[in-house]
């Protein structure tokens, strides 16, 4: 009566003259036998289960994946940047101090795939990376910052500065200045980072953007065992940095600060990120993950 007809239990305790207390403890003895069993279809689209698996495996906070019908690259970009728009949406608290990386093909496919939240959702949003490449390219840094604080009613905190500097000493003279001073001041009260996960294989030398740092760097990380990076933070395939002569030449959050946010957000896919995504994984760099189900399968492979 219940669960065929769809009939209610005071419905149906009147019909068959029992209490209805005693018709809801009948209808949860059937389920403890094995009278009525609960059956769960997972729609099209939908990874419940290898985001389970995914969080499991890897002990993450949360794992969102988007269904993509290949993973070349256009198509993982599309589907990565609408499950993570979908994600932060949904679970941005008015009270969030927002941090974003400077530059990340998956970063700006979120942001332009999110809807303006109705009400304010966030306070800040802060730049954490320094802006990389070519000066055409720079500008996407300051619209990635000033697009997410705008769709969640946040102020704005840019960090107006190169990313890689020519030396330590140039870096340090740029943090004495004020407006560069109030953004790193506001990495240590974050809440949420939303970060791009770099390959060595997608490094910023290789895009038509230009070069960020010279040869030799790159050559240097590669040789240290480096698969890929977060804010120019970067690490080995166990997620353990790898230090090489431009470490202290970046002008962006570091790795302690980084760790310390409650939550790390990391958007990204793709065959040629998979090592990065998992050594960002196991070396706690992010503990939120938002990719495609081709590379959730490869990460579980």
């Amino acid at each position: 009566m219940y669960h065929v007809e769809g009939l209610r239990q005071p419905d149906i305790a009147t019909r068959l003259h029992v209490t209805q207390s005693k018709v809801s403890r009948l209808l949860k003895e059937a389920v403890s036998l094995g009278v009525v069993r609960t059956v769960v279809v997972t729609p099209p689209g939908v990874f419940a289960e290898l985001e389970y698996a995914l969080r499991e495996r890897y002990g993450l906070r949360d794992v969102v994946i988007a269904g993509t019908q290949s993973d070349d690259e256009a198509s993982v970009l599309g589907a990565v940047g609408a499950a993570g728009a979908a994600y932060v949406e949904s679970t941005l608290l008015p009270g969030d101090r927002i941090g974003i990386s400077s530059r990340s093909l998956s970063l700006l496919a979120v942001v332009e795939a999110m809807a303006p939240v109705p009400a304010r959702s966030a306070e800040v949003v802060v730049q954490i990376l320094g802006a990389i490449g070519n000066p055409a390219v720079q500008v996407q840094a300051t619209r990635l910052t000033d697009r997410l604080a705008e769709l969640t009613g946040a102020e704005p905190v840019y960090l107006v500065a190169p990313g890689v500097v020519a030396s330590l000493e140039v870096r340090d003279g740029l943090l004495a200045d004020p407006h560069i001073a109030r953004a790193v001041a506001a990495w240590e009260s974050l809440t949420t980072v939303l970060l791009g996960i770099g390959s060595m294989s997608t490094s910023p030398l290789r895009r038509p953007s230009g070069p960020a740092f010279p040869a030799q760097d790159l050559e240097a990380l590669s040789a240290g065992g480096a698969v890929g990076d977060v804010c120019l933070n970067f690490f080995d395939a166990d997620g353990a940095p790898v230090h090489s002569g431009l470490h202290d030449r970046v002008l962006g959050i570091s790795a302690d600060a980084l760790r310390q946010v409650p939550r790390r957000i990391g958007v990204g896919g793709g065959p040629l990120k998979v090592d990065a995504i998992r050594g960002a994984i196991r070396g706690g760099w992010i503990d939120v993950l938002v990719t495609d189900q081709h590379t959730a399968r490869r990460l579980l492979a």
